[in-house]
């Protein structure tokens, strides 16, 4: 049998700084592609990440979720079997990539997420509200859907079959919550382990950094859990 194809999608918006290391760190021989969707940056992320080895795609318009869609456009003509998703702000530890993929390659999961509340973090590189949103969504999910999770941690993998069946559309703060709900509601196998999480190599967190960031998170999130919270897959 041959080993599965595995890509990565990284979104990505003024990461400059930070996204050269974390495109370095991630283990050798272990992904087919890494994408990085660049989201409008002021800087250059976009020639940092084509220097350390990623094929880059423009994304101008805003949003986590819409850079995340972009960069599944790119894979579309020649899917993988897997895809792993990863911020460019170096607060995941890519070296622990095949800790997450192990559930899948093993025929255990579908849907792998990273949870930062399981593993060891930095002081101040979850912060309160970043757990309470966490606490609240994940336990929404449980109460609709029967499936616990802990985190709505940004890295994550999927098999490309469980993300077709999960129809991916939010465009912004909603993309983890929408994957996590439908994953649940498709019957998906889902799994979480233990990361670790550090603080940003540089500046805050695009979203729980400000408290503008926050409410419109904390409103979408809620939001995208109630959008979604009577959906079914396609068939199902």
């Amino acid at each position: 049998m041959t080993s599965p194809t595995i890509d990565l999608v990284m979104p990505a918006l003024d990461e400059e700084a930070a996204i050269g290391g974390v495109l370095d760190a991630i283990p050798r021989g272990l992904l087919r592609t890494m994408v990085v969707a660049d989201n409008g940056s002021r800087d250059r992320t976009a020639e940092a990440a084509a220097t350390h080895g990623a094929v880059v795609v423009h994304e101008p318009r805003r949003g986590y979720g819409q850079a995340c869609l972009a960069g599944l456009a790119r894979l579309e003509a020649d899917p993988p079997d897997i895809v792993v998703f990863l911020d460019g702000d170096g607060s995941d530890d890519p070296s622990e990539l095949p800790l997450l993929l192990a559930p899948l390659l093993a025929g255990q999961a579908d849907l792998v997420i990273g949870s930062r509340t399981r593993g060891a973090h930095e002081v101040g590189a979850l912060l309160p509200q970043a757990i309470f949103g966490n606490w609240l969504a994940t336990t929404l999910i449980r109460l609709g859907t029967g499936v616990r999770f802990t985190d709505l941690g940004p890295f994550r993998a999927i098999t490309w079959s469980g993300l077709r069946r999960v129809e991916m559309e939010d465009t912004n703060y909603g993309w983890t919550v929408e994957m996590q709900l439908k994953a649940a509601r498709a019957g998906l196998r889902c799994a979480e382990i233990p990361v670790r999480y550090r603080r940003r190599a540089a500046g805050k967190s695009k979203v729980t950094g400000s408290v503008r960031g926050t409410i419109g998170a904390s409103v979408k999130i809620l939001s995208c859990l109630g959008r979604y919270a009577a959906w079914r897959p396609r068939g199902g």
